[in-house]
């Protein structure tokens, strides 16, 4: 699978610049995770979720995706609310 599965038809321009970000990172990995959530999510984020998530993407890939795979903590600042939500949903169901 290479790039979003959603059409950006009725989001604002804000979630479409999102959206293109999260899918567009510079690691085939965090495009996958981050445009992944983006595709399911994007259009039933709260505002202040969507600004979460503009400040979240503005880490470095090395350091999100340490955090997200538990390589390696986030300042506090970052890992609460949009990153958990993130991390959730790139776990594996459990049997």
């Amino acid at each position: 699978m290479t790039g979003t599965t959603r059409s950006s038809g009725g989001l604002d321009d804000r979630r479409k610049r999102l959206l293109f970000r999260c899918w567009h990172r510079g690691t085939r990995e965090m495009d996958m995770i981050l445009g992944g959530f983006a595709d399911a999510h994007i259009a039933d984020l709260s505002d202040s979720e969507v600004a979460d998530l503009e400040r979240l993407i503005e880490l470095p890939d090395p350091d999100l995706y340490a955090a997200l795979s538990g390589g390696a903590p986030l300042p506090a600042e970052y890992a609460q609310g949009i990153f958990v939500r993130i991390r959730q949903s790139t776990e594996s169901p459990r049997a």
